[in-house]
């Protein structure tokens, strides 16, 4: 029985994986200003030359780093806009949003360097998905208050989901955070189907 050798294709796709692995890890360990393209391929132990054949750039690095959560994001906030109903659609951005930051904690700390806050306040698609976001957890709360404490809770989330919690487990801690959301946003838990039928009879 023969042995599958990996593709050229596979090998590639591992090596990028590991690239960003990596960028994550010194990127919140030094910032992202702090790290070189150079610290990464010594981490790695490959030339500065294999690292340009998957990034020419930090920028580049970083755009594989949080566009896929990018994308994701902009899906909960599509689920959400689609929902009838102020209430619901708060609470699944919440959700939503809660179920990101801890399945990506080291995100929130990347999000909150200087450097990194500076190319992202550059990107459009950034500020549309901000703007978008504060605009369905105002929950009909006149402006400036509702994008103020929309702010909050979102910054909150993100905040808590980094090191400063560490000895929670994701779940745990998912789930605390949507709880604090939702007191802070005035929504209420919604009701499980098990129990809504068990109240009916």
């Amino acid at each position: 029985m023969s042995t599958a050798t990996p593709s050229r294709t596979d090998g590639a796709g591992d090596t990028r994986g590991r690239l960003i692995e990596v960028a994550i890890d010194l990127f919140t360990r030094h910032s992202f200003a702090g790290t070189s393209l150079q610290m990464i391929a010594d981490e790695l132990g490959f030339t500065k030359a294999a690292i340009y054949h998957h990034f020419r750039t930090r920028e580049q690095l970083l755009d594989a780093v949080i566009g896929p959560i990018l994308d994701r994001l902009r899906e909960v906030i599509e689920e959400a806009e689609g929902l009838r109903g102020t209430h619901a659609r708060a609470d699944h951005l919440l959700t939503g949003f809660a179920e990101l930051a801890v399945s990506h904690r080291a995100v929130p700390v990347l999000a909150a360097d200087p450097a990194v806050a500076l190319l992202l306040r550059a990107n459009s698609d950034w500020n549309d998905l901000i703007e978008r976001q504060l605009a369905l957890l105002s929950v009909d709360e006149p402006a400036p208050a509702g994008a103020v404490r929309a702010s909050v809770v979102l910054a909150g989330i993100a905040g808590a989901s980094g090191p400063a919690f560490d000895e929670l487990d994701r779940d745990e801690l998912r789930d605390q955070l949507i709880a604090t959301g939702r007191r802070a946003l005035g929504l209420r838990t919604p009701r499980s189907p098990a129990r809504t039928r068990k109240e009916q009879h």
